[in-house]
């Protein structure tokens, strides 16, 4: 099957796969340890229903997922970890665990072993991308489809915003450093959620303040300096993540909204090239699409899941 394309706003998805009212399922809250690091996660949905692992971005957690998830539930077993360093999950000093987005990987594959899942798709947003992208290269066997949300694979989604960051990659100093920190404020958490949306009033305030919340925790800021360093060392990869897409062929859905700054729509256009099996779609909203537009992206995941027949192995 060949690519499919369109631009969506707020309008609803085709008749007949609509979203269920009813939802059978609670999302429960839970924890596993890992490696001696308490992991948290959403999980909802029928144990042996078709399994979609969510990975969240930045600056956020499974918190972005906890309208998506109610809503893919009914039939589909869905989990949403929080990485070490956000979210509810354990928070090492940066002298107790060395953040890079390898080692977030890692994590999360041991994640996958604990709770026992064999296969399953992925959904990728912001950093969920380089953490998706390693474990689909590790074990592409596990892999049953891609779901990408302002994930980002190749060198042309990289444009103007990440200027600073690129600084910092290529040196390393207080200087650069103090330079990035302007994204760890409220004002700058506020402008992730809000910029680009049709409707400003229609995001929660709630996603901001939790963010920024978990952001101000002692030792906090020191991780994520970190991380914003080892983003640099996701770019080396995207050759290997590219190959991956034309050897194996995912069938891939990408809901992306098209008016985020830090991963723009040019970064969509590219898994054009290499993905054959592949449903693309614009929305008229920007980096957290799911807060302005998560109807029609469950609606989305649930035809493209139907259509392409992805059942559990």
């Amino acid at each position: 099957m060949g690519a499919t394309a369109s631009k969506s706003g707020n309008q609803e998805p085709a008749s007949g796969h609509a979203v269920p009212k009813a939802v059978n399922y609670p999302t429960l809250h839970k924890t596993v340890e890992v490696d001696g690091l308490n992991i948290f996660y959403r999980e909802a949905g029928p144990k042996n229903g078709p399994v979609i692992l969510l990975l969240h971005g930045f600056p956020t957690s499974s918190h972005m997922f906890r309208n998506l998830i109610p809503q893919l539930s009914d039939r589909f077993h869905v989990l949403a970890p929080d990485y070490p360093g956000f979210g509810n999950s354990s928070m090492p000093t940066v002298d107790e665990f060395t953040y890079t987005f390898d080692n977030l990987a890692i994590v999360i594959e041991k994640f996958i072993k604990k709770v026992g899942l064999k296969s399953y798709s992925l959904y990728l947003m912001d950093y969920g991308a380089p953490v998706g992208f390693r474990l689909a290269v590790n074990h592409p066997e596990r892999i049953e489809s891609l779901i990408i949300q302002n994930g980002n694979a190749y060198e042309e989604g990289l444009r103007e915003f990440w200027k600073p960051f690129r600084a910092y990659w290529e040196d390393r100093t207080t200087e650069n450093a103090v330079a990035l920190e302007a994204f760890l404020n409220l004002s700058a958490t506020k402008w992730q959620y809000t910029h680009g949306v049709r409707d400003p009033e229609a995001i929660s305030p709630d996603n901001w303040l939790v963010d920024q919340y978990l952001l101000d925790r002692t030792g906090n800021r020191d991780i994520q300096l970190q991380l914003f360093y080892s983003y640099g060392s996701n770019l080396p990869h995207y050759p290997q993540w590219q190959a991956y897409l034309r050897k194996y062929q995912p069938a891939t859905l990408i809901v992306w909204g098209e008016h985020d700054k830090i991963f723009p729509a040019e970064g969509a256009y590219p898994y054009k090239r290499d993905l054959q099996n592949l449903e693309f779609h614009l929305l008229n909203t920007g980096h957290f699409a799911l807060e302005e537009d998560g109807m029609v992206i469950a609606a989305h995941i649930r035809r493209f899941l139907d259509t392409r027949k992805v059942a559990h192995k």
